[in-house]
């Protein structure tokens, strides 16, 4: 049996915490002990941090006693060293894709089918060009070196090594994966990181998945995993993978593989960690120096080491496991005889042309030689009489199927053998890619545990004992997670309750995950490989042609690594709020790339995304830009001005190619296109209008207004340095009251606006020719965005700038007919003599709430809605040369195919858009104050002001996820399992959008990009968070926000929590709740 000493360690692993937050591997509930083998004497040397026996026992005790009161904690301290590049700590983290196959980048067809050219079927095969993905996979920032995790549950046809989903042809609403993964933590150094894959025992349903989806209309939801019979039984496996990196070396690396048996028997799982080279040898005549992975035994380790040309020597040490444990913690055999040791396999990671395409393979082993050492089945077929099934190869020729020649041309016919070698992997332990294949045979039932443990480090064994004493090692994880714990209650200011606490921590570390290592080099992707067949010549004019600067090979924050591996522009504004509460260096970096030389085209247009860079995204990444610095500002003290006048400087060559581009008739009105919102209007907007004639859009105008006085905002922080900003601040105001006046235009000799006074709602409008346009009486965002063109000018800020306030009043006074016109009265001092900048009067802001906050239109329980529910019942629609347009209400996936049918606009909560809105009643209530009170909801009796207005809307976003006095999450859609399970209850799904009726998440499932927003209203306004489905009380009015910048006392005294609020105690500590002028 184990040692007292190992027991000892078991015991703390598996005691019960803390309180406060942490998001812990579940234990059975008899709490078995994590397996280890016989633990070894600790050494004279130092712990894997530098550790001495003289020294406080924790890396954090030590920096308290080395900082004293100006300790941080310890992940603070490495981003700290990270910044002043003492330490490169961010070296290593989550950098590989979830999906590298059917992209854009990947795509190499005649037709740009990227769905098609590089499938599913391929990947474990085919080497790739552009990237790699993995799951729970980590690589260099330069992704040289890659780990990642491969499973194989002894049923499957293939390895499990790469998630699996739907493509955009074969899914009802578009492409979406099909597995249940979890990013559970990670610190913004990823010196702890942890990640939950959910593995049937079962057959993996692959085909039925595919089949059913294809047979599912748009008319009803799409199939998934827990919908077939994988999961029934509990007969799954829980893989929870951590890394931890070393206290003081960010290039060592402890990976921790724990396994948990959920089903009833007992049963074999195979556990394959993969290490691996990037190919970067097969594309060019000359080939490059070929890293190289050799594998050792080093003192009954086995060992896997790398050596590449630029990140130089490390190892993987692999070591021996423990055999299984019971629910009870007792080992199923003796831990010291009956260990499991690692089988080491080597291969290259080569493209296996003979399996894909029936020709000749550059090298003996290829890249899925794994699948072929490990699965009999998968092997070559001995015969062409063997029967072919869904993962068999297929004969093409080589050309046709690189580059996408017609199902019709393929050749036709059973799998045709190729030569079987002596063996699938080089006996030799060499080659560019590795794996270390433990299995694990009948692992007992209920809660039966098995761990593996690897160590990545350039360190040889004798300087780290933390590969041979597994004590040591545990040790190193556990300590990591206490200081991942410390960081993220650092930030959880108040008595939050430890569900929303939760809720925040995954939401931050999903975005902490999905970072990317993206590649995209235009002239090699558009001209092809020298070593390879070229592509074929039309392929030049499908998409992305006139980027040819583009040179992109960084670390980005992507929407969803499965279904949308690749940036987005405006999504990355939106990822860059909650990521500058952690990691402000970060979010700085992310919004400084897209206006490098690089990214943004010489006319200064920012790239949208892989599909199009120039389609059209909201104008966002000023305010992003500026919402950043003062949120870094406002949290740690510091002003980063070079950082804001950089981006500043490139954003005005942006807002120049706005006006030249998208204002061709020089009026001001901005017809915009796409902007985002996809299938919103009843039209496709990024296509010339079938009924002729130009859209007048009311959001793309608004759009550019909240550019307008972004740009102003920012313009007015540098003139406090440099005076010459202060003229182009009042350029900046004078364009946004031009751009406001053209909310109203011609009409023949009449001026018609976009502003529908008896609905009193924007709406688009077509217009036809002189004296001919209509109205698109659509209740939808389209009419909220010009909310959106706010911003509050402090007497203070006039004083101090007075060429700037004398412009201002000059244009006040001698311009009425303009400034007068579409926007509020900009004479009219508010509270504390505040001047207001808006699209919106006091008049038209109070219409559009009264609409906006009904319940029977635009307020839904877990948010606003993207289309009022008014449409429901009332469709708008019109008839055009025998086709019907027409808008309805569809408050969960769409039912069209337009934008490839994964998004909805006509209905759901989007939490982007939402914050804005947020925003904006905020800056309103700046102005206002107490004086404008509004009815929330409407026809409800309650009156409040527009601050408690954007905290009630907050309060139902968050909803979505929290759980309710029944123990349900809205986001779960009533799934029981997810609800109730007690290995399912306590992690949360960031989905892409959300039901407009129930809350159930809608379209990409981990979208922690700008649904992570959640964790953004959890900081500001937790506190105070009633739980789901309780009422609403007067004292849940705020106060708790303000600093001594805004007076807002309740008329209710100082208890300003609701009756029904998930906490009991209050502590106004919460600096992001500050919604001062300065600080928003």
């Amino acid at each position: 049996m184990a040692s007292d000493s190992v027991k000892k360690v078991q015991e703390k692993l598996f005691r019960d915490r803390e309180p406060g937050l942490t998001i812990n591997i579940p234990k059975p509930s008899t709490a078995p002990n994590l397996p280890q083998t016989q633990a070894k004497p600790a050494s004279n040397a130092s712990k894997s941090g530098g550790e001495t026996a003289s020294e406080p026992r924790s890396y954090r005790e030590r920096l308290s006693a080395m900082h004293g009161i100006e300790y941080m904690g310890a992940e603070k301290h490495r981003l700290m060293q990270d910044d002043n590049r003492e330490r490169h700590w961010k070296r290593w983290g989550p950098y590989l894709s979830d999906r590298q196959w059917a992209t854009v980048r990947e795509d190499y067809s005649a037709n740009g089918d990227a769905w098609s050219h590089f499938p599913h079927e391929h990947a474990r095969s085919r080497a790739y060009r552009w990237g790699e993905d993995g799951i729970a996979g980590i690589s260099d920032n330069h992704q040289r070196l890659c780990l990642g995790l491969s499973l194989w549950n002894g049923e499957d046809p293939i390895l499990k090594e790469r998630l699996f989903g739907v493509t955009g042809h074969q899914g009802n609403h578009g492409e979406d994966v099909k597995e249940l993964y979890y990013y559970l933590d990670s610190t913004p150094t990823h010196s702890y990181m942890k990640f939950l894959y959910k593995y049937p025992q079962r057959r993996y349903p692959y085909e039925q998945l595919v089949a059913e989806n294809m047979n599912r209309g748009r008319d009803v939801p799409e199939y998934e995993i827990l919908d077939t019979d994988a999961f029934d039984d509990d007969r799954y496996w829980d893989v929870f993978v951590e890394y931890a990196k070393d206290e003081d070396n960010p290039d060592s690396i402890h990976m921790r593989i724990t396994t948990y048996n959920r089903g009833p028997d007992p049963a074999t799982l195979h556990i394959i960690p993969q290490l691996w080279f990037p190919n970067t040898w097969s594309w060019p005549l000359e080939k490059p120096p070929i890293p190289v992975l050799s594998g050792s035994n080093r003192h009954g380790v086995g060992c896997i080491s790398a050596r590449h040309q630029t990140l130089g020597k490390t190892h993987l040490y692999c070591l021996p496991s423990p055999p299984p444990v019971k629910p009870s913690g007792e080992f199923e055999g003796d831990p010291d005889l009956d260990a499991v040791e690692p089988e080491l396999l080597f291969t290259e990671n080569n493209t296996n042309f003979s399996r894909l395409y029936g020709g000749q393979n550059e090298t003996p082993h290829v890249k899925d030689a794994f699948h072929d050492h490990i699965i009999q089945s998968h092997r070559p077929p001995t015969s062409e009489s063997q029967e072919e099934d869904f993962f068999a190869p297929r004969i093409r020729s080589r050309t046709a199927s690189m580059f996408g020649t017609a199902p019709d041309d393929l050749e036709e016919g059973p799998c045709t053998p190729f030569p079987p070698t002596s063996t699938f992997i080089n006996p030799n332990q060499i080659g560019t890619k590795a794996a270390a294949h433990y299995t694990f045979r009948d692992v007992p039932g209920h809660g039966g545990c098995a761990v593996v443990r690897l160590k990545l480090t350039p360190l040889a064994m004798k300087k780290d004992p933390s590969i041979q004493d597994e004590v040591t090692f545990d040790d190193a994880v556990e300590e990591r997670r206490q200081e991942a714990d410390e960081f993220y209650n650092s930030l959880a200011f108040g008595p939050i309750s430890d569900d929303l606490k939760q809720i925040m921590r995954q939401a931050l570390g999903g975005m902490l995950w999905t970072k990317q290592y993206y590649k995209f080099i235009q002239k090699e992707w558009i001209e092809g490989d020298p070593a390879q067949p070229a592509p074929p010549p039309e392929r030049k004019f499908i998409r992305n042609r006139e980027w040819r600067h583009m040179h992109i090979a960084d670390i980005l924050s992507m929407p969803d690594k499965w279904e949308y591996p690749f940036f987005a522009a405006w999504d990355t504004s939106f990822h860059c709020i909650p990521l500058a509460v952690v990691d402000p260096t970060f979010a700085k970096k992310q919004l400084d790339l897209l206006t490098r030389e690089w990214y943004m085209k010489p006319d200064g247009q920012i790239p949208a995304y892989e599909w199009n860079f120039s389609d059209v995204n909201p104008p966002v990444h000023a305010w992003a830009t500026f919402r950043v610095f003062k949120i870094e500002r406002k949290l740690t003290g510091r002003e980063d001005l070079p950082f804001l006048e950089r981006v500043f400087q490139k954003l005005l060559l942006n807002f120049t190619w706005w006006v030249n581009r998208k204002d061709q008739g020089g009026n001001n009105v901005f017809e915009g296109g796409f902007l985002g919102l996809d299938n919103i209007g009843a039209f496709n907007r990024s296509e010339p209008l079938p009924t002729g004639g130009t859209l007048r859009q009311a959001d793309g105008t608004a759009w550019m207004a909240f550019y307008c006085l972004n740009m102003l905002n920012i313009a007015l922080e540098l003139a406090k340095r440099n005076p010459v900003y202060e003229d182009i601040a009042s350029k900046f105001f004078e364009h946004f009251i031009f751009i406001a006046d053209a909310m109203t235009y011609k009409e023949g000799d009449n001026e018609i606006s976009l502003w529908n006074e008896q609905d009193g709602m924007y709406y688009d409008a077509i217009e036809f020719g002189p004296g001919h346009s209509m109205q698109l009486p659509i209740r939808s965002l389209v009419g909220l965005i010009p909310l959106y063109g706010t911003l509050v000018l402090e007497p203070s800020v006039l004083n101090r700038f007075p060429g700037f306030k004398k412009r201002v009043e000059w244009f006040l006074d001698h311009r009425p007919e303009v400034s007068a016109r579409n926007m509020a009265n900009m004479k009219v001092e508010g509270k504390g003599q505040r001047r207001l900048l808006a699209l919106a009067s006091k008049e038209r802001l109070v219409k559009i709430l009264e609409k906006m906050l009904d319940e029977d239109e635009f307020l839904s329980e877990h948010g606003i809605r993207s289309l009022s529910k008014l449409h429901k019942e009332h469709p708008w629609g019109m008839d055009v040369k025998g086709q019907r347009y027409e808008v309805g209400y569809w408050p969960g996936d769409s039912k069209s195919g337009m934008f490839g049918g994964n998004s909805n606009w006509r209905g759901p909560i989007w939490l982007a858009t939402n914050f804005l809105l947020i925003e904006s009643l905020q800056r309103f209530y700046q102005y206002y104050g107490d004086d404008l009170q509004v009815e929330c909801p409407t026809g409800s009796g309650d009156y409040m002001n527009l601050v408690a207005v954007a905290e009630e809307i907050q309060h139902r976003i968050i909803h979505i996820f929290g759980r309710d006095m029944q123990g349900r999450r809205a986001t779960n859609g009533g799934d029981p399992r997810l609800d109730h399970d007690p290995h399912f209850r306590d992690y949360v799904w960031f989905y892409e959008f959300f039901h407009a009726d129930n809350g159930r998440g809608l379209g990409a499932s981990h979208q922690t990009g700008w649904s992570g927003l959640v964790a953004y209203h959890i900081l500001q306004s937790g506190v105070s968070c009633r739980l789901p489905k309780t009422p609403k009380t007067p004292r849940s009015l705020v106060n708790h926000y303000f600093d001594e910048t805004i007076d807002s006392h309740s008329e209710f005294g100082e208890d300003t929590k609701s009756a029904f609020s998930a906490v009991g105690t209050f502590d106004d500590t919460n600096t992001l709740g500050d919604l001062s002028p300065d600080a928003l």
